[in-house]
């Protein structure tokens, strides 16, 4: 396998972009390096990776924003192993590697071997997809709207709070969260006030991925989540995209049933492997 670092976005675009629209698990890195072709990250240009096997087909993908763990396509242990040594000669400080569970325990294991330090699964994630909506069995009060400029401060906050109930890494800066709100990517359900926040990204061979989903714990138990949900599914379908996609924490039960109830059914895993300090 041939492997190539890059940190031109057109440049891994124009290899890998077929490979990541053919396969639905790697629409989060399709979505990232739209986001870095529109120059969203500025001088924090994600590094890119691609594998090509012998035929000169890409056998493998994977990105990393700085601030952000890895994100990396499915792959055998032995291409994960050859980018894990390819990997740290670009980039030593590597924190950790979200894929799907095989691909991301092979990248861990391989990282592991190669600096002495441990890892640890800090999440397991279950990938759900939905072709039509089903409307929530107890519909909430209120509606949906795009959120606008002036909730700034009420989306950072409701982003740090999901980050930090979730245990995702990184971190949304204002700026980019901002130029999301100007994009309408950022939709909230009003019942009298802003009660729960639904993310949306653009369409990536025609499938939407929603998220983050977040109720401050006051507006919980009320259903907004599920309408709020359901409603952006179905305006992504409206306006085109063939099926909607969204990750939900597998120990966390009440997600995964509301989603399941407006007719998203779950298709795969995803695990967040987070690299410890290195021994010695």
């Amino acid at each position: 396998m041939k492997l190539s670092f890059t940190r031109d976005p057109a440049a891994f675009a124009e290899r890998v972009w077929p490979f990541l629209e053919a396969h639905i698990e790697c629409n989060i890195l399709a979505t990232v390096l739209a986001g870095a072709l529109d120059g969203r990250f500025g001088e924090r240009s994600p590094l890119f990776a691609y594998g090509l096997d012998e035929s000169g087909g890409v056998a493998l993908a994977a990105l990393r924003t700085p601030g952000w763990f890895m994100l990396a396509s499915p792959m055998d242990a032995g291409m994960a192993d050859a980018l894990v040594a390819g990997w740290l000669e670009q980039d030593p400080d590597l924190p950790g590697v979200n894929a799907v569970p095989a691909a991301a325990r092979a990248i861990a294991a391989a990282w592991a071997e190669r600096t002495g330090g441990v890892t640890r699964c800090r999440m397991s994630e279950a990938m759900h997809s939905l072709t039509a909506v089903t409307d929530p069995p107890r519909p909430a009060r209120g509606r949906l709207r795009a959120a606008v400029p002036d909730e700034l401060p009420l989306l950072m906050r409701w982003l740090g709070d999901f980050e930090h109930e979730a245990g995702v890494s990184g971190g949304m800066s204002e700026e980019l969260v901002a130029a999301r709100v100007e994009r309408g990517e950022y939709l909230l359900w009003e019942d009298g006030e802003p009660v729960s926040l639904v993310g949306t990204n653009r369409p990536v061979a025609g499938v939407v991925r929603i998220g983050p989903v977040y109720t401050p714990p006051e507006h919980r138990g009320r259903g907004y989540a599920s309408s709020a949900v359901a409603e952006a599914s179905r305006r992504a379908l409206a306006a085109g995209a063939h099926s909607c996609m969204l990750f939900t924490d597998l120990s966390n039960p009440t997600s995964n049933k509301i989603y399941a109830d407006v007719g998203y059914r779950r298709f795969g895993d995803w695990e967040e492997h987070e690299f410890l300090e290195r021994r010695g």
